[in-house]
């Protein structure tokens, strides 16, 4: 049969012509026996949220909850043997307001910047251990680990007794030579250094197995193809290892910056704590903000106010965060 076009003709005219049925979707086309009963997919999703809902609920208990309970306990004043009263934005305020919180404040972001050091650091330790035929690896790979796997109040003890200035180890190989090493921990001169110090050889050895990791994955052509270009090992390295090592450092560099701001276990334990460690001269050198938090919490039981510092450090770490997201399109190469 022939089909002419006639003016005012429908399409419900051509499918009653031709008995052509309308098409519903790719779905409607399917026999039967491919479609899923709706009972079977509620079922397979009902099964995936059980298996799921262990991990939810403890992020929820343990991560999501206290990160609300501290929000609102940031809007309170806590009296000094408990209870709490709605106080608005007044610790908001007493924070512009007060210098120890800027001090620290500044002293933490100072800590942060000097701690990426150990990246760079990391990325030449790592390139070095990356050699074909270098004898005794594993050896390297546990000494640079070992101060990841120990404890940080360890860490902090044994570089406390090397900072002394009386009986510490540096300052007596110091005097060997005709210098007079300063007491490193109570000079605000070189107190900070001297932390930044501790943190860098702390997270190295971490850093190091990462970068070790991501240049092992490159694919070994690329160099035997630099190689036949005349690309001499620097070369390589600037030109191959760097750019396809950029995610791997945006990775390290993330979480360095998160892990550097939270810091406290070593400037605990360096420095102490309440009455003590305000009696240290260079101590407002090496305040931090979690430790400003620690004191007002536990120390002065000013729990409110202690909530809304911890808050604002939340805030300037996920904007740190969000502002090296939006910088890595700029330096990272991803394939």
């Amino acid at each position: 049969m022939t089909l002419t076009s006639t003016p005012g003709a429908t399409a419900g005219d051509v499918q009653a012509a031709t008995g052509a049925r309308p098409r519903t979707g790719r779905l409607s086309r399917l026999p039967g026996r491919f479609r899923r009963p709706r009972r079977d997919r509620v079922t397979e999703a009902l099964w995936g949220y059980a298996f799921i809902a262990p991990t939810g609920l403890g992020l929820a208990v343990f991560y999501l909850w206290p990160v609300v309970q501290t929000a609102y306990f940031s809007f309170t004043r806590w009296g000094a043997f408990g209870g709490h009263t709605w106080s608005g934005l007044d610790n908001y305020h007493r924070m512009l307001h007060d210098g120890e919180f800027g001090r620290a404040l500044v002293n933490t972001l100072a800590y942060t910047g000097l701690g990426l050091l150990s990246i760079p650091l990391a990325i030449v330790f790592a390139a070095l251990l990356n050699r074909r035929g270098l004898r005794g690896i594993g050896v390297y790979r546990t000494l640079f680990f070992l101060p990841v796997v120990t404890m940080p109040v360890a860490v902090g003890m044994v570089w406390r007794w090397l900072y002394n200035g009386d009986y510490g180890l540096i300052n007596y190989l110091l005097s060997l030579v005709g210098i007079d090493g300063p007491n490193w921990v109570a000079d605000p001169r070189v107190a900070l250094y001297a932390l930044v110090v501790v943190g860098v050889w702390s997270s190295i050895g971490y850093n190091l197995v990462i970068f070790l990791a991501g240049m092992q994955a490159i694919p070994r052509e690329y160099y035997e193809a630099a190689e036949i270009d005349g690309a001499g090992p620097l070369r390589q390295f600037r030109s191959v290892t760097l750019p396809l090592l950029s995610p791997t450092a945006f990775f390290v560099s993330v979480i360095s910056v998160i892990g550097s701001l939270q810091l406290f276990d070593l400037v605990y334990v360096m420095a102490g704590s309440g009455a003590a460690a305000r009696s240290n001269p260079a101590f407002p050198r090496l305040e931090t903000v979690v430790q400003l938090f620690y004191d007002r919490a536990f120390v002065t039981n000013d729990r409110g106010y202690a909530a809304a510092i911890v808050m604002v450090l939340l805030l300037i770490i996920v904007a740190l965060t969000a502002l090296q997201f939006r910088l890595q399109k700029r330096w990272v190469q991803y394939g």
